[in-house]
This record gives C-alpha cells, structure tokens and sequence, in this order.
C-alpha cells in the first residue's frame, strides 16, 4: 500500500518513512502543506499521515480542501498538540483519527493497519483469497497451508491483487500503489513481478485454482473465479 507523509519536520518524517518502508508500504514525503495538498489531490493514496501545523497550510487546511474535492482517503492526523478542540478540529473537517506526538511507532501501525482495513476484513489481520491466505501482522503468506517465501515488493503487490480482489487493475494502478512516487518503475517492471508472484502461488498449485488473471488490453485481476 502507497502513504503519504506530509510532515514539515525533516527528522521525523525520515523516521516514519524509513519504519513504514520497514514494514512494506510505499512511501512519499511532503514537508509543506502546499505540497502534501498537491500530491494527495491524485487520490492515489491508501492513507494520509497529516501533521497538524505545517507551513503554507495547515493540516486542517488541507484535510477540509481535500474532503471538499471528494477526496476520501484516509486520514491519521498527527500533531504535537494535545488539547481536545485541536482534536475535535481535525475530526470535524474529515480526519478518520488522531494520534499525538510523541507516539509510539507500533501504535503508528496499529493505527494504520485499523483505518486501511475493508469492511469485510476489519475483524482480522488475515486477507484470504480461496486457499491463499496474506497475514498482514507476521506478512505470511500462505497457499493450501504451505509458506510461500515473498520478498518486500512481492508482499506489497500480493496485498494489493487481494486487497482489490476480482477488480481489474491497471499497471499504472499497481505501480501507484505499489512503488514511491520518486520510483523509476516501468510497466514492464510490473509484468516482471506479476510472473515471479505466479511461479509462487500458481505455479506450485496445481491442484488449486489460478489466482492471477491477465485482463488482455486492461491490466491483472486476482481471483478464485475462473
């Protein structure tokens, strides 16, 4: 999944970027509300770290244009302010949470993990897809029972496929969610992973349904339907 950290304090946005590339997300960094307001505006986002008091505009600034353009990505606030009317601030003009400074990064997560569930997974950190199941605490994998071995690009692509399951997805749409904005990825980057995730969770299954459709013309799907 893609965040976009939008924090003017260079040290703290390193640390939460290098912790969240740690954990397997695709990061991007503004450190001026003007700039956050700009990139978020592309809705590629799966979810927004928004510091509250941030030069140019301010994250309450940039969370109500966000929501008045029907921009609805998630957003976790973050601020060094405690006070109770900068919380109610923040939720009024759209903000799905609130998280203040100092936090602890595992609650970072925890938070996270909670605002970028679907519906029908919020009761479980498990995405399953017929007999392949995606941990998103441990990032196991798992096919028929068996551990498939995924290194961090084809975790975050596998989460993506299941995340959108049975939607087409375009190569445009992965790579903006899958890679950092300042990634060089090409389509054909995408068709490279694409195949090293099928000899992993197809291939080995024969037995099992295929996963991983080619949508001719328009991009991948996964899906337990034919």
């Amino acid at each position: 999944m893609r965040i976009l950290v939008i924090e003017d304090e260079h040290r703290i946005s390193a640390s939460i970027k290098k912790g969240l590339e740690q954990e397997k997300y695709a990061v991007d960094v503004a450190y001026d509300g003007q700039d956050g307001f700009d990139l978020a505006s592309d809705g590629i986002y799966d979810l927004i770290l928004l510091d509250l008091m941030l030069p140019k505009m301010d994250g309450i600034q940039v969370c109500r244009q966000l929501r008045q353009k029907n921009i609805h990505t998630p957003i976790l606030m973050l601020t060094a302010k405690s006070q109770i009317e900068d919380k109610v601030a923040g939720l009024d003009q759209g903000a799905d949470d609130y998280l203040t400074k100092p936090f602890s990064f595992e609650e970072l997560l925890a938070r996270i993990r909670a605002l970028t569930r679907r519906p029908h997974n919020a009761l479980s950190s498990i995405l399953q897809v017929d007999d392949l199941s995606l941990d998103t605490t441990t990032y196991e994998a798992k096919r028929s029972g068996q551990p498939i071995a995924l290194s961090s690009k084809e975790y975050s692509l596998l989460e993506y496929l299941i995340r959108q399951q049975d939607r087409i997805v375009s190569k445009e749409e992965i790579i903006d969610h899958v890679w950092s904005y300042d990634a060089d990825i090409l389509p054909n980057t995408v068709e490279v992973f694409i195949k090293n995730l099928r000899q992993k969770i197809d291939h080995p299954f024969p037995n099992s349904q295929k996963l991983i459709h080619t949508v001719r013309g328009f991009g991948y799907k996964l899906s337990a339907k034919a």
